[in-house]
């Protein structure tokens, strides 16, 4: 396998970084800018939503019959690719993005004789099953459920990274399969299934289970673009428990329903009702760590137990922050930047600028508490 080597443009190591317009590949891409001997270019189909600073981005889609040239011009180093819709529902548009998109890209990838590829999964692709052992070793058939969408995808998407290990030798590919995902700031299924008024749990069932802090799933990815470990890997917080554990920990009360009707409900609603496909909340889907330990080399910085208890510090003090404070504050915020704006304009022609019409403080204070 062919040793990184530095650009002769840049003098550093290339490397590109997919979905850089959503969460994970705007903050895998800022945390690999601050390696000094890394130049990062960010793809994707629209702009960051917040600027980051450092990065060279280039606006285009996974779909663009130009993506190989652009590799070959570009001679990424290692691709990290990160552009993934998560949908519930089964979706032919978000399956041609996730799925396909995915494919071509790879292609593309080995095509233009990139070194490495890193990815990021689930440990939901395993499935929930009674027949599950108790730590899921990466080579364990993967039956995650195709009623929702995303998982669906991964399990495709991870079908052909089989495949393409196979194939493309020469391409070190890694994929991290990452337990659920929780933070006080991200979305995702774990969190929305957290935040939820009545969570749901599923009477007489109590599964083990895994959760990984926000930032340790960026750590690991940025881990393993500095470190080569090619293979699948699962990724998770030491420290597994039973979910209504897991529950207390986050400052949740369990909302306990017979199986049957909750199965009903969401057949009936469809995954939109539940965040987390029920299976996961009757039984057990818990990664085997020992090759994240000893081949990825990577340690999370939070255990489970400093996870849920920041999640749950965070989201308390979420609530304590009233709405109407919040809007309030953003008139406050547009009307300085009006102010602002308006003093500029003055000042390029030479005038006094106009104030922006104030509203009183007591009838700011009136509507705050209509709209609570």
């Amino acid at each position: 396998m062919a040793e990184h080597k530095p650009t002769a443009r840049t003098g550093r190591r290339v490397v590109l970084v997919t979905g850089v317009a959503g969460e994970w590949g705007a903050r895998v891409a800022s945390r690999l800018i601050d390696q000094p001997e890394l130049h990062v270019i960010g793809l994707d189909a629209s702009p960051p939503q917040a600027e980051i600073k450092g990065l060279d981005f280039i606006q285009a889609d996974l779909h663009n019959p130009a993506l190989g040239d652009l590799l070959k011009a570009e001679k990424p180093d290692t691709v990290v690719h990160l552009h993934f819709v998560e949908h519930t529902r089964p979706s032919e548009a978000d399956f041609e993005a996730n799925v396909m998109g995915t494919m071509k890209f790879l292609g593309a990838v080995a095509e233009a004789g990139v070194r490495k590829a890193v990815l990021k999964s689930s440990t939901m692709v395993y499935g929930a099953q009674p027949t599950n052992s108790l730590y899921l070793r990466e080579d364990h058939p993967l039956h995650a459920p195709k009623t929702y969408g995303y998982l669906r995808d991964l399990v495709e998407i991870e079908a052909f990274c089989n495949g393409l290990m196979r194939q493309v030798p020469d391409l070190l590919l890694t994929v991290l399969r990452f337990a659920h995902i929780v933070g006080p700031k991200c979305s995702t299924p774990m969190t929305r299934f957290l935040r939820e008024d009545d969570a749901l749990t599923l009477l007489g069932f109590d599964p083990m289970m895994q959760v990984i802090h926000d930032q340790d799933v960026v750590g690991a990815l940025v881990h393993a673009v500095l470190h080569d470990a090619p293979g699948v890997f699962n990724v998770a917080a030491e420290g597994a428990m039973p979910l209504w554990k897991l529950m207390g920990l986050a400052g949740k009360l369990p909302l306990p329903v017979l199986h049957p009707l909750a199965y009903a409900s969401v057949s009936l609603l469809g995954p939109r009702y539940a965040p987390i496909d029920l299976d996961y909340l009757r039984y057990p889907c818990v990664g085997d760590l020992h090759k994240m330990r000893t081949e990825l080399g990577f340690t999370p910085q939070y255990s489970s137990e400093e996870t849920l208890r920041e999640f749950a510090s965070q989201n308390r003090l979420r609530r304590y922050i009233p709405e109407s404070l919040t809007r309030q504050q953003e008139e406050e915020r547009l009307r300085e930047t009006i102010e602002r704006r308006q003093r500029a304009r003055a000042a390029a022609d030479g005038a006094t600028p106009a104030a922006a019409p104030a509203t009183p403080r007591r009838a700011r204070r009136t509507r705050s508490r209509q709209a609570a």
